[in-house]
């Protein structure tokens, strides 16, 4: 919580027990209630009135013809829900007029199509109240058709006495009877996963497999513990099977988790050659969890009738379905799916080209329009485009007036050849620009020029398991002495400390390592000199950082591969310098290590004062303005509303409801990230961090930089050559590119 909050009062009472609906039933008896006729009210699901999430706005279908309203060739607004409205607690609420008083059915036309195995369950609230107990747990099961499900048992619908006038029904996702399984499972892999740790502090991450380490001895508990797991794990797929009434993939997990348990419990001797499997079927438990907690559910419309009534069909016949697919094929022959939305050629208009997925493009076409459109009278021609041809697009005259999400490298490089506009020609530049630090700016200025804005920024922080640091008797290390007297005692027991690694595969131009660059800038060192003109990697504030970083791996011997997210699950890894959007990796995919981890400033040099100076550089994404823009100040306003507060909060909280917690928006406005989802502890830790970040300039050449940076690298750890001398040579080269480009483009 990061709002203050007064409290009014608080009210301790007792539990309120509901009456069955057979007890209802028999006081609706009593009191002579009747049943009404003829009467049918259809509510439409898009028409919520009240939703605990703006997340849970209303999406589209178009792959059933008796949907509504339905289009084959425009998109309409005509469910809500989905993989939206998937997480306990998550509400909606409609608005009903009743016509009469008297006895109703309710029934819903949905569609649970995303979990197969388990069935979504709701609970529903009728005017703020649950009106008997079978509504706490509402399942709604797996089927990739529409389905009109009443609200009842087996043998009858509900019948529900609703007055005449308005009422509010109210949907709430639940785990239901799901819930203490969830909890039980959740238990299993923290027993299992402290178990494999004291393993794998015994046998190393690979075992001898012609070696007997007596682990039944060394760990007395180990055989104990896997039996009693594998009876709960069995115990816990029989309820499944019992409560969705079939066996699927996810009680398929549960019972080759628990066979294995079993016959490690009889053949303790077995374990290390089959921790890899072991390894891999926890972390299978520990997905069975975020699968199975996901409750998704989509709604077209809600019915409330009368008991006499027929109530509409869901699915479309045979023949309509081949009538609507084979219309949506001809429209598909005149409509351009590279283009998000309409635009309007009688306006003042900006052509937008964005390059992530068609998710993202639709969410910002719905803002746009529904926001900068209405406020400014210039509409948006959205199109969804990959980002490597945005080069051949400009040279032919073809390119947009603003592109998104563009790479730290793309805006200099364009900027210096006269590509891109320069920003600060622009009358409110320096006001836009005070959104965000001077470290998100730095990557998009040469010469006094500014060719981008700020989208993203991405910076590393020092994750590390809570659990493991206390069992393991360890402090969070606050500066580089303290990692060199923790890496020790973790190597003692089998465990590693990780530092970033400069990601290689399926990226164009090689960043610097972050974790060079946060140990040059904490030695005041900088990339560039002499107004980027030279490399300054040769200075000795560089050297001391390239051997420093060297030092890790050669001396320490750090990992160079890993998969983090599965050694930092499992507690192989339980320290770690990475960005700090691996918090939201975590948060979803990590379910049962949860309040088991932190982040924190990464560690640092001291300093005369008694400060600790925790420099980090920083990534990220940009949008810019095309130069062949006609209607330029049309563009700026598009991007000062792109980059605005409350643009990238709504754009930041949509995208988690679409994507999920991973999907949390690294926004590089200051302000706006105040307001997305982070608690209040984890955000004074990212504030904290952001203070000391810098920006990594880029100059003609600068690919050069991180290509050979990584080249001097692997020089000294493959072939012990001297750090100083591995960097010397290839500074070399990075000076020669560079001044190869300035005489290029004129700039010499």
């Amino acid at each position: 919580m990061k709002e203050p909050v007064i409290i009014d009062a608080i009210e301790i009472r007792q539990f309120e027990t509901l009456p069955t609906y057979e007890q209802l039933k028999q006081q609706y008896k009593d009191k002579g209630l009747k049943e009404t006729s003829g009467e049918m009210v259809k509510i439409q699901g898009e028409d919520a009135i009240y939703k605990s999430s703006p997340t849970l706005y209303p999406i589209t279908d178009r792959s059933n013809p008796n949907t509504e309203p339905q289009s084959i060739s425009q998109i309409r607004i005509n469910t809500i829900g989905g993989n939206n409205w998937r997480m306990p607690g998550d509400t909606i609420t409609w608005k009903i007029d009743v016509p009469q008083d008297g006895l109703y059915k309710i029934a819903l036309k949905s569609r649970q199509e995303l979990q197969r195995g388990v069935y979504s369950t709701r609970t529903l609230w009728i005017d703020n109240e649950i009106p008997f107990r079978e509504l706490r747990e509402i399942p709604f099961n797996y089927s990739r058709d529409w389905q009109m499900v009443t609200i009842g048992n087996d043998d009858e619908p509900y019948l529900f006495y609703l007055t005449k006038g308005t009422h509010e029904l109210k949907l709430e996702v639940s785990l239901g009877s799901i819930a203490p399984l969830i909890r039980q499972v959740q238990a299993s892999i923290l027993e299992l996963n402290a178990v494999y740790r004291k393993v794998l502090m015994i046998t190393g991450g690979v075992p001898d497999t012609f070696r007997d380490y007596n682990l039944d001895k060394k760990i007395p508990e180990m055989t104990e513990v896997f039996s009693k797991q594998s009876e709960i794990l069995y115990k816990v797929s029989d309820q499944l099977v019992g409560i969705t009434g079939e066996k699927s993939d996810r009680v398929a997990i549960l019972t080759k988790m628990a066979y294995q348990l079993q016959d490690l419990a009889a053949k303790p001797e077995t374990l290390q050659t089959r921790l890899d499997s072991f390894e891999v079927n926890v972390g299978g438990l520990g997905t069975w969890i975020l699968q199975v907690r996901e409750q998704p559910l989509e709604i077209d419309y809600l019915v409330v009738a009368s008991p006499d009534q027929k109530l509409p069909s869901a699915d479309a016949s045979f023949l309509s379905n081949v009538k609507h697919e084979v219309n949506m094929l001809f429209s598909s022959f005149f409509v351009d799916y590279n283009s998000i939305g309409n635009s309007s050629e009688n306006e003042r208009s900006v052509t937008v080209w964005i390059g992530t997925g068609r998710d993202q493009a639709q969410v910002v076409k719905a803002m746009a329009d529904d926001s900068f459109t209405q406020q400014t009278g210039i509409s948006v021609d959205l199109k969804l485009v990959n980002p490597t041809v945005l080069m051949p697009a400009t040279l032919s005259g073809q390119g947009p007036d603003v592109a998104m999400q563009i790479a730290n490298d793309i805006p200099v490089n364009y900027g210096m050849r006269k590509a891109i506009v320069d920003l600060t020609q622009f009358k409110d530049f320096n006001e836009v620009a005070s959104r965000f630090r001077d470290s998100a700016v730095t990557p998009y200025k040469f010469q006094g020029s500014v060719f981008a804005l700020p989208e993203q920024q991405v910076f590393p922080m020092l994750f590390y398991r809570k659990d493991i640091i206390e069992e393991l008797g360890l402090k969070v290390p606050q500066t580089w002495d303290d990692v060199y007297e923790v890496i020790p005692v973790l190597k003692k027991h089998h465990l590693d400390f990780a530092l970033p690694l400069a990601e290689t595969n399926g990226v164009s131009t090689l960043e610097p390592s972050k974790a060079f660059a946060m140990m040059l800038y904490q030695q005041n060192g900088s990339f560039y000199k002499d107004d980027g003109e030279k490399s300054n990697l040769d200075s000795e504030q560089s050297m001391q950082a390239f051997k420093k970083w060297t030092d890790f791996f050669a001396n320490y011997k750090l990992p160079l591969q890993f998969d983090l997210i599965t050694r930092f699950r499992t507690g192989e890894i339980p320290m770690a310098i990475t960005d700090y959007t691996f918090y939201n990796t975590l948060s979803v995919s990590a379910p049962e290590i949860r309040g088991l981890w932190d982040f924190v400033t990464v560690p640092g040099i001291p300093q005369a004062d008694g400060t600790i100076r925790r420099d980090v550089s920083s990534g990220g994404t940009s949008v810019i303005m095309m130069d062949q823009s006609k209607d330029k100040e049309a563009a700026w306003e598009f991007m000062k509303w792109w980059t605005s507060k409350d643009t990238q909060v709504r754009f930041g909280r949509e995208m988690e409801g679409l994507m999920g917690a991973a999907a949390r928006y690294p926004t590089a406005n200051i302000e706006a990230l105040k307001e997305l989802p982070w608690p209040s502890q984890d955000y004074q830790n990212l504030e904290q961090q952001w203070h000391w970040v810098q920006g990594i300039p880029e100059v003609p050449g600068g690919y050069y930089t991180g290509r050979n940076l990584d080249n001097a690298f692997r020089e000294v750890i493959n072939n012990n050559t001297h750090p100083r001398d591995a960097l010397y040579d290839y500074v070399e080269e990075i000076n020669r590119e560079i001044e190869f480009k300035q005489k290029e483009i004129n700039l010499k």
